[in-house]
């Protein structure tokens, strides 16, 4: 792999250049070749921007095909590709520019075009190794502070053969793409699964379920979030008429609950195929495209990767609960400049720690049970609640707080804050989300509690640790009732 994943993908669609690639509703199709051409282009603007390679070049804009023209100039480039959530507001982005000290900074979509009309094409494609760095993509822990999950060419390009082998993909398979392409389930495994096999994607700005049920019967595959299911469950066109040439619907970013999972098989025909990944190591497990398919579950190991989960004594164990670990080429190296969060993230034996709590069963199917931290997954996306706590806890009116996930009928889950008011305010739960407005204002809109409750005190252990789990028992169906 002398030319990186790039190269990879490029031996592949190098073969059918004149075949469609990325089909925009209303907008003529852009072929293989056309986004050859244009990566071509993105790779000599950047160029002349000054990047070179191993440079990181942060991208937030939003999501079209210079996007993805972009992210293929910098791989050919070898420079590194840094994406960031649409919706991080400004001092969000700023912070992420300090830590990745990129070469360039793209937040500007049209001028970005501009550049790559008038720039001279590289046409050429640097050489990288498997274990040279192609990616940072940005995740957090429990203490709120973001890091950079690093990922190579080789964890992006073993990763992507192995879904492109697993989930059976051919050249006349057409991929319905809803997702954002600012992570790696809608950059990486979406594009990089059907670019292998010079599949055509039709290539929807965001996710709308009347104009995703609209596009359903020209596709034949479909990836998303258990959002994305359970919005389309709501519109009543939604059954075997609309799925007549599906042949694969894949869910994951989020556990999907096993009553959705029957839902949709019995209102479709089509039988969803979980599947479990990360940033740092892309896709871990997968349901069986030939076999059963168990609700509830997420699969297998995917081939040339282990899986085991360990007891808190660090004993591997079946058929109980404890944390997951990881082990294979989809591991990414580490945390960018985080040499204390990469070691804490690995066992002596060198196996990568999850967070994340499940169960083996004797045949090596694994269940998940939750998250040894406390993030919230809504919509599918990522929702750190200390980031959340530490900006409630500044305003005058709040003494203290704590944000915990809670089901959601249809997020999955979403942030509730619990808030102590100061003696002496007059907050008022139906004012506090307004109050609260210019302290929010840094944080994304979706991280932002779904609900706010007053509470007189937070529930402590002996230590003075807040109980998150006695709030998630107490307050379990605040959204639900």
């Amino acid at each position: 792999m002398d030319s990186g994943v790039y190269g990879l993908l490029g031996q592949r669609f190098g073969r059918g250049m004149d075949r469609p690639f990325l089909r925009v509703p209303g907008e003529a199709a852009v072929t293989y070749g056309e986004m050859d051409a244009r990566s071509a282009q993105a790779a000599g603007w950047l160029a002349g921007q000054g990047v070179s390679v191993g440079d990181r070049v942060v991208a937030q804009i939003p999501k079209s095909v210079d996007a993805v023209a972009l992210y293929l100039g910098v791989l050919r480039l070898g420079a590194v590709y840094v994406p960031l959530n649409t919706a991080y507001t400004s001092a969000e982005v700023d912070w992420f520019v300090g830590d990745a000290e990129p070469a360039v900074v793209v937040l500007d979509e049209s001028a970005m075009t501009a550049g790559l009309d008038a720039a001279r094409p590289l046409r050429s494609v640097v050489e990288r190794q498997p274990d040279h760095l192609a990616a940072l993509v940005y995740t957090s822990g429990t203490t709120g502070r973001p890091k950079g999950a690093m990922l190579t060419h080789g964890n992006l390009a073993c990763n992507a053969l192995t879904l492109n082998e697993a989930w059976a993909f051919q050249p006349d398979d057409v991929l319905l793409h809803a997702l954002p392409i600012f992570h790696v389930h809608g950059l990486m495994v979406a594009l990089h699964t059907a670019m292998l096999s010079v599949c055509e994607v039709l290539f929807l700005e965001r996710f709308d379920a009347a104009e995703v049920l609209a596009r359903l019967p020209e596709a034949t595959v479909m990836m998303g979030v258990p959002t994305h299911y359970s919005r389309l469950m709501r519109l009543e066109g939604f059954a075997a008429a609309a799925c007549g040439r599906i042949r694969l619907l894949i869910s994951g970013s989020a556990p999907m609950t096993a009553s959705l999972h029957r839902d949709v098989a019995g209102r479709t025909g089509c039988e969803v195929l979980e599947r479990y990944g990360m940033s740092e190591a892309l896709m871990i497990t997968s349901n069986p495209y030939d076999g059963a398919r168990v609700a509830g579950t997420v699969g297998f190991a995917l081939p040339g990767i282990g899986v085991r989960v360990c007891a808190a004594d660090g004993r591997p164990v079946v058929g109980q609960v404890g944390m997951v670990q990881v082990q294979g080429p989809n591991v990414g190296p580490g945390y960018w400049r985080r040499p204390d969060a990469t070691a804490e993230s690995r066992t002596d034996d060198g196996w990568f720690i999850t967070g994340d709590v499940g169960r083996l069963d004797a045949g090596g199917r694994l269940t998940l049970e939750g998250r040894a931290g406390d993030m919230i997954i809504s919509g599918g996306l990522n929702v750190y609640p200390v980031e959340i706590e530490q900006a409630l806890d500044a305003h005058p009116a709040v003494a203290e707080s704590a944000v915990v996930g809670l089901r959601h009928p249809d997020l999955g889950e979403a942030a509730a804050a619990f808030v102590v008011a100061e003696p002496g305010t007059a907050a008022d739960v139906d004012e506090l989300p307004a109050a609260l407005a210019d302290t929010l204002g840094d944080l994304a809109r979706f991280k932002h509690p779904k609900r706010y409750v007053f509470v007189e005190s937070l529930p402590r252990n002996t230590m003075g640790k807040v109980l998150k789990a006695e709030l998630r028992v107490r307050h379990g169906r605040l959204f639900l009732d």
